[in-house]
């Protein structure tokens, strides 16, 4: 077993490293902050719109909410990877393009600690960043370039008495975001402007969840979630380099960032309804608020007092999701325990530009493929994203995602009786 252990350790960690480099968005909106915020959600969840606050299960994983990892079986072992590939179509002023994009998307673990305890440990994205684009401008042209986001890599525990489960995540979030301007005149040298942000920092977040029978075939589940506002931690700065010259970049200005740049003060809740006998049925609806108004996104400034990045404003970050899951016999046939899922949402998102606040909604459904002789768990599905801004649209943009994800259900636990 300890042989096990350190092999899926090891491949967790390689994948660990790949998660930091594979970005899945390619949007100009995520030129500004911190990027698009990332989905805590896995496979599965993402299926049914991105719900998991109520989610509870011995079988799949839900980063979501800490209090959930009491529910794992104590003799099952379970490791969730997922991967996503999308296709993408923008739509502006100056007409349409198209692209796409994809990778890694997270890594999970999550093991029994006893009858009444768990714990889970993985990485996930916090934001992400990713955009290319040019356009002519007076006397010259400009590209505008960005990659990078945060990730985290996170620890939880959980334990659960009498109908009450109550969990915790430490994280450490970690990653660079970096934003290149590139101008090129009609006379004179080529120079890149360069803004990057290293940012290196740990979080936490509380989880609750109360499971409340109805009878023996029903119940409800409520969930909720804590996260505080806390500074960010690392530097940023910003440099100016003369390509044609081959120059080596001048720092122009650089900052610390604690007490300038903070992550939000977040609340979410969900509330679920499972019913099984033969059939399985289980719905669920989420709100999450993070208070992004209340952050500091402080401008930065060159040695002679000029700004070189200003200062930013963001607002309230909402999102509403429902999804559901059905299983047709939980006892039958192959094709009779297939999970069949359906989910959409909807989120006011935390960026103004130019004024206009940026508006996300989608639609999302999937199933699982049992491995053959186990419990492990193929989960495919497909989403449809509509991302635009409010009250003056800037840039309509449309996603088709392939979600993969692979939830590995070991039995590892169990001792066996010699005869």
């Amino acid at each position: 077993m300890k042989s096990k252990i350190k092999t899926l350790l090891a491949t967790v960690s390689l994948a660990s490293i790949s998660l930091t480099v594979h970005a899945d968005v390619n949007t100009p909106y995520s030129m500004y902050g911190y990027g698009i915020i990332g989905e805590r959600a896995t496979s599965m969840q993402r299926q049914m719109g991105g719900v998991g606050y109520a989610m509870q299960s011995g079988r799949q994983i839900n980063a979501m909410n800490p209090a959930s990892y009491a529910s794992i079986d104590s003799l099952t072992f379970l490791w969730d990877m997922g991967a996503n590939m999308n296709m993408q179509w923008q739509k502006d002023n100056s007409g349409k393009t198209h692209g796409y994009g994809g990778g890694l998307d997270y890594v999970t673990m999550e093991f029994p600690l006893s009858k009444y305890m768990g714990m889970s440990i993985g990485m996930i994205p916090v934001t992400q960043v990713g955009y290319s684009f040019g356009n002519d401008i007076q006397f010259g042209a400009r590209q505008n370039q960005g990659s990078g986001g945060i990730t985290e890599a996170y620890a939880g525990l959980s334990g659960k008495i009498k109908g009450f489960s109550v969990g915790v995540n430490v994280s450490y979030d970690f990653g660079t975001i970096q934003n290149d301007l590139y101008a090129t005149p009609k006379v004179g040298t080529q120079a890149v402007f360069e803004h990057i942000m290293q940012i290196r920092d740990w979080n936490i977040v509380a989880g609750l969840q109360y499971r409340l029978p109805i009878n023996k075939y029903n119940s409800l589940t409520l969930g909720a979630t804590y996260s505080p506002k806390k500074s960010f931690h690392g530097s940023t700065w910003f440099t100016k380099q003369d390509l044609t010259a081959d120059s080596r970049a001048d720092t122009m200005a650089i900052s610390n960032m604690k007490g300038k740049y903070y992550s939000p003060q977040t609340f979410g809740a969900g509330i679920a309804y499972t019913h099984e006998r033969v059939h399985r049925i289980s719905v669920e609806a989420d709100l999450t608020v993070q208070q992004w108004s209340k952050t500091p996104f402080t401008s930065l400034v060159d040695k002679e007092g000029q700004v070189v990045v200003d200062e930013i404003k963001f607002a309230d970050r909402i999102k509403y999701a429902v999804g559901g899951e059905y299983t047709h016999n939980v006892r039958g046939t192959y094709l009779e325990r297939m999970p069949w899922r359906l989910g959409a949402f909807y989120t006011d998102d935390y960026l103004r530009i130019q004024g206009n606040r940026m508006k996300e909604y989608g639609v999302s459904l999937g199933t699982g493929f049992a491995a053959p002789g186990g419990k492990t768990m193929i989960n495919f599905g497909l989403e449809w994203r509509h991302r635009q801004t409010s009250p003056v649209n800037l840039l309509t943009e449309n996603y088709f995602n392939i979600m993969l994800g692979v939830n590995f259900n070991e039995v590892w636990f169990f001792k066996r009786k010699i005869n």
